[in-house]
Order: C-alpha cells, then structure tokens, then sequence
C-alpha cells in the first residue's frame, strides 16, 4: 500500500489557492516547533461567506496538501460552517493521512479557526459605536 493517498499527492503536487491576499478580512497563522510547520491563512468574506481563501505553508507534502484540501473545503461556504471544519473532515477528504502525519491537517484548522477569529474580531471592532456621537 501507498503512504500516500492519491489526493494527498495530487493537493501536494498541485496544491490550490496559494498565496496571499493583501487586503484579507481574517488571517491566521500557526506553527508546529516539533515538526518545523507553519501555515498561514487568508480569508476575504462577504456578506459573512468566504469568497476567497489563500494559504502559505511551510512544510512537509502532507501540510501542504492538508492546507489546500482545507481551502477548497471552505471556499463559497458561511463562515459558521467553515468554523466547524474539523482536521478529521480534511483528512477523510484527503482519503486518509498517515497517524504520524494528522497533526498537519490539525494545523489547518487551526489556521482557519485562526484566521476566523481574527476576521470576527475585525468585524467587531468596526461595529463599536462611535464615541464622538452628538446627540443634539
């Protein structure tokens, strides 16, 4: 048996959405100092769906296909169902990765999560009420 899926060779080979976006709406980055790992995402959200979604990654095949299988799980899709992406989801539709190597497919949602929570804390910022009001 292969160690590696077709998939996980094909998302490595030709990974999608790499890059960056400039003006992202939520970035989020993580790293593993065990393995040597970083990935860093990039999310633009509209209306509260993710239009688009970048990703840099710094790492073995399997990160590197774990960050792009996670991308395409999440592009077009609510916010709220991509903050319930699980590394489990990105390994199954990766047809499997092997034990020693599940932790990248954490790093991708840990990244997403990231990179949602920092477009939430944005959001939140921008909805603060204004402290200069006049009330006349």
């Amino acid at each position: 048996m292969a160690l590696y899926s077709d998939k996980v060779m094909d998302h490595f080979r030709n990974p999608r959405n790499v890059g960056v976006i400039e003006d992202a709406d939520g970035v989020g980055e993580v790293g593993n100092a065990k393995c040597g790992d970083i990935m860093k995402m990039y999310l633009k959200i509209d209306n509260d769906i993710i239009t688009d979604v970048k990703f840099e990654t710094f790492g073995c095949g399997s990160a590197i296909a774990s960050s792009s299988m996670a991308t395409e799980l999440i592009k077009g899709k609510p916010v709220s169902e991509a903050m319930a992406l699980t590394n489990k989801a990105v390994a199954e539709a990766l047809d499997g990765l092997p034990d020693y190597k599940m932790h990248c497919s954490v790093l991708a949602e840990e990244a997403i999560r990231n990179a949602l929570e920092d477009y939430e804390r944005k959001k939140g910022a921008e909805g603060s009420p204004q402290v200069n009001e006049d009330h006349g």
